[in-house]
C-alpha cells in the first residue's frame, strides 16, 4: 500500500492545522498545470479543421455540454464552467495516476469527499437561492399517501444527506481497488518469474486497459451526477 502513502515536502502548521505541500498537493498542481497547458495548447491556433488536440478539447467541450443539456436543460448552461472543470480535473487526474511511479490523488477519500462535499453544499444553497424554503419540497414525493409522509421525508432526508458520501466513495473505491490489484498482479509477475510470470503480465494489461476505462467512466459519472443534483436544485424533479 506504499503507492497511496503521502509525504510531506514543504511542513507547514497554521493555527495547529497540518497544510504541508505533500506529494497530494504536488499532483493536484500538475494536473491543474496539464489542464491548462493542454487547452492553451489545442485552442491557441484553432482552425476550421482542428487538428488532433484541438479535436479531443473540441470533443470533451461538447461531451459535457451534451450531457448537461441532457440532464438539467438549457437553463443549466450557466453552470457549464463548474461541470467541466471538474469534469477535466477528475479525467486527468484519474489518468495522471495511471503513469508509473505516478501518485493517484483520487484514490484518497479526503480529496474525493472534498470535491463532493463542494458540490454538495453549492447544489444546496442555490437550491435555497431559487426556491427559497421551497426547496424543502424535493424531500416531499408527489403523490405519497399523507400516511406515509413522516417515513417517506425520512427516507428522503436521508438519502439527500448520503449524496456526499456515495459521490465520494464511489470514486475513491474504484480507483484505490483498481491500483490495488494492479499492485497484486505485479507482484505475482516477480514471484513467478520469468517462466510463470506470463499469465499475471497478461492479466496486468488487460487490467490496465480495463481501468483506463474505468477512470474516464468515474470521471463521467462524478460529472453526471453533479448535473442530476443541479437539476434538482433548478426544478425540484
Amino acid at each position: 500500500m506504499a503507492q497511496f502513502e503521502i509525504h510531506r515536502f514543504i511542513p507547514m502548521e497554521i493555527g495547529g492545522v497540518d497544510v504541508s505541500f505533500t506529494n497530494s498537493s504536488l499532483f493536484m498542481v500538475l494536473v491543474l498545470g496539464l489542464i491548462t497547458l493542454f487547452m492553451t495548447l489545442s485552442m491557441r491556433r484553432s482552425a476550421l479543421v482542428p487538428s488532433r488536440m484541438q479535436s479531443v478539447a473540441e470533443l470533451s467541450y461538447e461531451f459535457v455540454a451534451n450531457m448537461m443539456r441532457d440532464t438539467v436543460g438549457s437553463g443549466g448552461q450557466r453552470f457549464f464552467p463548474f461541470v467541466f472543470t471538474l469534469f477535466m480535473f477528475v479525467l486527468f487526474a484519474n489518468m495522471l495516476g495511471m503513469v508509473p511511479y505516478s501518485f493517484t490523488i483520487t484514490s484518497h477519500i479526503i480529496v474525493t469527499f472534498a470535491l463532493a462535499a463542494t458540490v454538495f453544499l453549492g447544489v444546496t444553497v442555490l437550491g435555497f437561492i431559487k426556491h427559497g424554503a421551497g426547496y424543502l419540497r424535493l424531500f416531499v414525493p408527489h403523490g405519497v399517501p399523507v400516511a406515509l409522509l413522516p417515513l417517506i421525508v425520512v427516507i428522503e432526508v436521508i438519502s439527500y444527506l448520503s449524496r456526499p458520501i456515495s459521490l465520494s466513495v464511489r470514486l475513491f473505491a474504484n480507483m484505490m481497488a483498481g491500483h490495488t490489484m494492479l499492485k497484486v498482479f505485479g507482484g505475482f509477475i516477480v514471484m513467478l518469474g520469468f517462466i510463470g510470470g506470463w499469465l499475471p503480465l497478461a492479466f496486468s494489461v488487460a487490467f490496465i486497459g480495463l481501468e483506463i476505462l474505468v477512470a474516464f467512466l468515474q470521471a463521467y459519472v462524478f460529472a453526471v451526477l453533479t448535473c442530476i443534483y443541479l437539476n434538482d436544485a433548478l426544478h425540484l424533479h
